[in-house]
């Protein structure tokens, strides 16, 4: 399997489910930090996030969860990976199954740190994920960034 990982801004990557040999391909990337935002055992034959943080580990990057499920993405997840974005020098890769709730929880984050919906959601397009959804709540968490 060849990685596929989309570019969502100048530090943050986007991928379908990556293995742990994809690992040596985010490093190459100047990925410093990887994000998994898909839940262990979601479909057979998954590499687990176990397998994919040891990889991770052995190759001196960090690794953090923060699954995603289907009963959709909660605040604490938001914050969690706004704070992710926030202290990685490098560039993060974020993977889940097709890469879409990857991008979701990257740009509610991006919005909760103040960034303009309409850049996200444009960043988004040209990685190949449509947000377009997601505009109320960009808008929602954009203007609350300034209480």
């Amino acid at each position: 399997m060849m990685a596929d990982f989309r570019t969502l801004s100048d530090t943050v990557l986007a991928s379908p489910q990556i293995d742990p040999g994809d690992i040596g391909a985010a490093v190459d990337s100047g990925v410093t930090l990887v994000v998994n935002n898909r839940p262990d055992g979601e479909e057979p034959g998954q590499p687990t996030g176990g397998a994919i943080a040891q990889a991770a580990s052995d190759a001196g990057i960090e690794y953090v969860a923060i699954p995603v499920d289907g009963s959709g993405i909660s605040r604490e997840q938001i914050d969690r990976m706004a704070e992710a974005l926030r202290r990685t020098d490098g560039k993060v890769l974020a993977y889940c199954r097709s890469g879409t709730r990857s991008t979701m929880l990257w740009s509610l984050a991006r919005a909760s740190l103040g960034d303009a919906p309409d850049t996200i959601i444009a960043k988004a397009q040209d990685a190949g994920y449509s947000m377009e959804h997601l505009r109320p709540a960009l808008w929602q968490l954009s203007e609350s960034t300034g209480d």
